[in-house]
Protein backbone atom coordinates (compact mmCIF):
# COMPACT_ATOMS: atom_id res chain seq x y z
CA UNK A 1 0.00 0.00 0.00
CA UNK A 2 2.74 2.45 0.95
CA UNK A 3 5.68 0.57 -0.54
CA UNK A 4 8.92 2.45 -0.84
CA UNK A 5 8.20 4.81 2.05
CA UNK A 6 10.48 4.82 5.07
CA UNK A 7 9.05 4.33 8.55
CA UNK A 8 9.70 8.00 9.27
CA UNK A 9 7.87 9.07 6.09
CA UNK A 10 4.93 6.82 6.96
CA UNK A 11 4.77 8.18 10.51
CA UNK A 12 4.78 11.76 9.22
CA UNK A 13 2.04 10.96 6.69
CA UNK A 14 -0.03 9.28 9.42
CA UNK A 15 0.30 12.31 11.67
CA UNK A 16 -0.77 14.63 8.83
CA UNK A 17 -3.87 12.53 8.09
CA UNK A 18 -4.85 12.45 11.77
CA UNK A 19 -4.36 16.20 12.19
CA UNK A 20 -6.31 16.99 9.01
CA UNK A 21 -9.20 14.69 9.98
CA UNK A 22 -9.38 16.24 13.45
CA UNK A 23 -9.38 19.82 12.10
CA UNK A 24 -12.21 19.21 9.60
CA UNK A 25 -14.17 16.27 11.07
CA UNK A 26 -16.83 14.52 9.03
CA UNK A 27 -20.19 13.68 10.57
CA UNK A 28 -19.83 16.08 13.50
CA UNK A 29 -22.90 18.08 14.47
CA UNK A 30 -23.62 20.01 17.64
CA UNK A 31 -26.48 18.25 19.43
CA UNK A 32 -25.17 16.73 22.65
CA UNK A 33 -25.14 18.18 26.12
CA UNK A 34 -21.61 18.52 27.46
CA UNK A 35 -20.67 16.25 30.33
CA UNK A 36 -18.03 16.95 32.93
CA UNK A 37 -15.85 14.62 34.91
CA UNK A 38 -17.89 15.44 38.02
CA UNK A 39 -21.13 14.50 36.24
CA UNK A 40 -19.60 11.26 34.98
CA UNK A 41 -18.40 10.40 38.46
CA UNK A 42 -21.87 11.07 39.91
CA UNK A 43 -23.37 8.75 37.31
CA UNK A 44 -20.85 6.10 38.26
CA UNK A 45 -20.30 5.23 34.62
CA UNK A 46 -18.53 6.42 31.54
CA UNK A 47 -21.47 5.55 29.30
CA UNK A 48 -24.91 7.06 28.96
CA UNK A 49 -27.19 5.63 26.28
CA UNK A 50 -30.50 7.10 25.27
CA UNK A 51 -33.09 6.71 22.55
CA UNK A 52 -33.92 9.53 20.19
CA UNK A 53 -36.55 10.05 17.51
CA UNK A 54 -35.65 8.70 14.08
CA UNK A 55 -35.63 11.14 11.19
CA UNK A 56 -36.52 8.50 8.58
CA UNK A 57 -39.63 6.33 8.39
CA UNK A 58 -38.94 2.65 9.09
CA UNK A 59 -35.85 3.51 11.12
CA UNK A 60 -34.90 3.27 14.77
CA UNK A 61 -32.50 5.74 16.34
CA UNK A 62 -30.40 5.64 19.49
CA UNK A 63 -27.35 7.37 20.90
CA UNK A 64 -24.57 6.59 23.32
CA UNK A 65 -22.33 8.92 25.26
CA UNK A 66 -18.76 7.80 25.89
CA UNK A 67 -16.28 9.47 28.22
CA UNK A 68 -12.59 8.78 28.62
CA UNK A 69 -11.60 10.05 32.08
CA UNK A 70 -7.90 9.47 31.36
CA UNK A 71 -7.63 12.36 28.94
CA UNK A 72 -11.09 13.99 28.98
CA UNK A 73 -12.30 12.90 25.55
CA UNK A 74 -16.07 12.63 25.27
CA UNK A 75 -18.41 11.82 22.43
CA UNK A 76 -22.06 11.18 21.82
CA UNK A 77 -22.69 8.97 18.80
CA UNK A 78 -26.19 8.92 17.33
CA UNK A 79 -27.08 6.20 14.87
CA UNK A 80 -30.25 5.65 12.88
CA UNK A 81 -30.77 2.11 11.59
CA UNK A 82 -33.23 0.88 8.99
CA UNK A 83 -35.54 -1.59 10.70
CA UNK A 84 -35.19 -4.32 8.07
CA UNK A 85 -38.95 -4.40 7.46
CA UNK A 86 -38.28 -4.12 3.71
CA UNK A 87 -36.50 -7.48 3.77
CA UNK A 88 -33.11 -5.86 3.18
CA UNK A 89 -30.21 -5.98 5.65
CA UNK A 90 -30.25 -3.42 8.45
CA UNK A 91 -28.33 -0.33 7.33
CA UNK A 92 -26.88 2.72 8.98
CA UNK A 93 -29.17 5.33 7.47
CA UNK A 94 -27.83 8.24 9.48
CA UNK A 95 -24.81 8.68 11.70
CA UNK A 96 -23.78 11.84 13.50
CA UNK A 97 -21.60 12.57 16.47
CA UNK A 98 -20.77 15.40 18.80
CA UNK A 99 -17.89 15.64 21.17
CA UNK A 100 -14.56 17.04 22.13
CA UNK A 101 -11.15 15.68 22.80
CA UNK A 102 -7.68 15.10 21.48
CA UNK A 103 -6.84 15.00 17.79
CA UNK A 104 -6.71 11.19 17.88
CA UNK A 105 -10.28 10.78 19.17
CA UNK A 106 -11.68 13.44 16.84
CA UNK A 107 -9.85 12.08 13.78
CA UNK A 108 -10.91 8.52 14.60
CA UNK A 109 -14.56 9.63 14.78
CA UNK A 110 -14.29 11.45 11.46
CA UNK A 111 -12.69 8.49 9.70
CA UNK A 112 -15.16 6.08 11.36
CA UNK A 113 -18.00 8.19 9.97
CA UNK A 114 -16.55 7.98 6.45
CA UNK A 115 -16.08 4.21 6.76
CA UNK A 116 -19.47 3.15 8.12
CA UNK A 117 -22.01 5.78 7.03
CA UNK A 118 -24.62 4.14 4.78
CA UNK A 119 -23.14 0.65 5.22
CA UNK A 120 -25.02 -2.39 6.42
CA UNK A 121 -24.82 -2.83 10.16
CA UNK A 122 -23.01 -6.15 9.67
CA UNK A 123 -20.36 -4.46 7.51
CA UNK A 124 -19.97 -1.62 10.03
CA UNK A 125 -19.54 -4.05 12.93
CA UNK A 126 -16.97 -6.03 10.94
CA UNK A 127 -15.02 -2.79 10.36
CA UNK A 128 -15.29 -2.06 14.08
CA UNK A 129 -13.80 -5.44 14.95
CA UNK A 130 -11.04 -4.98 12.37
CA UNK A 131 -10.20 -1.53 13.73
CA UNK A 132 -10.03 -2.95 17.25
CA UNK A 133 -7.63 -5.65 16.01
CA UNK A 134 -5.46 -2.90 14.52
CA UNK A 135 -5.47 -1.09 17.86
CA UNK A 136 -4.44 -4.31 19.62
CA UNK A 137 -1.53 -4.90 17.19
CA UNK A 138 0.94 -2.73 19.18
CA UNK A 139 2.10 -1.11 15.93
CA UNK A 140 2.54 -4.34 13.96
CA UNK A 141 -0.57 -3.83 11.84
CA UNK A 142 -2.88 -6.50 10.52
CA UNK A 143 -1.77 -9.76 8.94
CA UNK A 144 -4.65 -9.91 6.46
CA UNK A 145 -4.13 -7.46 3.58
CA UNK A 146 -7.88 -7.40 2.81
CA UNK A 147 -8.60 -6.32 6.40
CA UNK A 148 -5.97 -3.60 6.12
CA UNK A 149 -7.47 -2.36 2.84
CA UNK A 150 -10.99 -2.40 4.30
CA UNK A 151 -9.93 0.18 6.91
CA UNK A 152 -8.96 2.71 4.23
CA UNK A 153 -7.70 5.89 5.99
CA UNK A 154 -8.15 4.29 9.42
CA UNK A 155 -4.86 2.42 8.88
CA UNK A 156 -3.12 5.64 9.95
CA UNK A 157 -3.97 4.67 13.53
CA UNK A 158 -1.53 1.75 13.34
CA UNK A 159 1.09 4.07 14.83
CA UNK A 160 -1.29 5.03 17.64
CA UNK A 161 -1.57 1.36 18.62
CA UNK A 162 2.04 1.53 19.86
CA UNK A 163 0.90 3.75 22.75
CA UNK A 164 -1.49 2.00 25.16
CA UNK A 165 -2.67 5.27 26.71
CA UNK A 166 -3.82 6.54 23.29
CA UNK A 167 -5.67 3.40 22.15
CA UNK A 168 -8.80 4.29 24.13
CA UNK A 169 -8.83 7.70 22.42
CA UNK A 170 -8.96 6.02 19.01
CA UNK A 171 -11.58 3.46 20.10
CA UNK A 172 -13.94 5.86 21.91
CA UNK A 173 -16.17 6.66 18.93
CA UNK A 174 -16.24 3.05 17.77
CA UNK A 175 -17.50 2.03 21.22
CA UNK A 176 -20.22 4.69 20.94
CA UNK A 177 -21.22 3.30 17.55
CA UNK A 178 -21.47 -0.25 18.90
CA UNK A 179 -23.45 0.82 21.99
CA UNK A 180 -25.90 3.03 20.10
CA UNK A 181 -26.45 0.33 17.45
CA UNK A 182 -27.06 -2.28 20.17
CA UNK A 183 -29.62 -0.01 21.82
CA UNK A 184 -31.39 0.57 18.48
CA UNK A 185 -31.49 -3.19 17.85
CA UNK A 186 -32.95 -3.76 21.31
CA UNK A 187 -35.70 -1.26 20.50
CA UNK A 188 -36.44 -3.07 17.22
CA UNK A 189 -36.82 -6.37 19.02
CA UNK A 190 -39.13 -4.72 21.56
CA UNK A 191 -41.36 -3.41 18.79
CA UNK A 192 -41.79 -6.81 17.14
Amino acid sequence: MYEGMSDQELEQMYQEVILEASKAPHGKQKFAEDITTVTAEKLGSNVAATTVAAEHEYCVSAQSHQFNPTCGDEVTVRVELSDGSDGKPIRIENLIWDGQGCSISQASLSIMYDLVHDKTLDDAMKLSRTFKQLMESRGAGLEDEDDTESLEDAVVFQGVSKYPMRIKCALLGWEGLKDSAALALTQMKGEQ
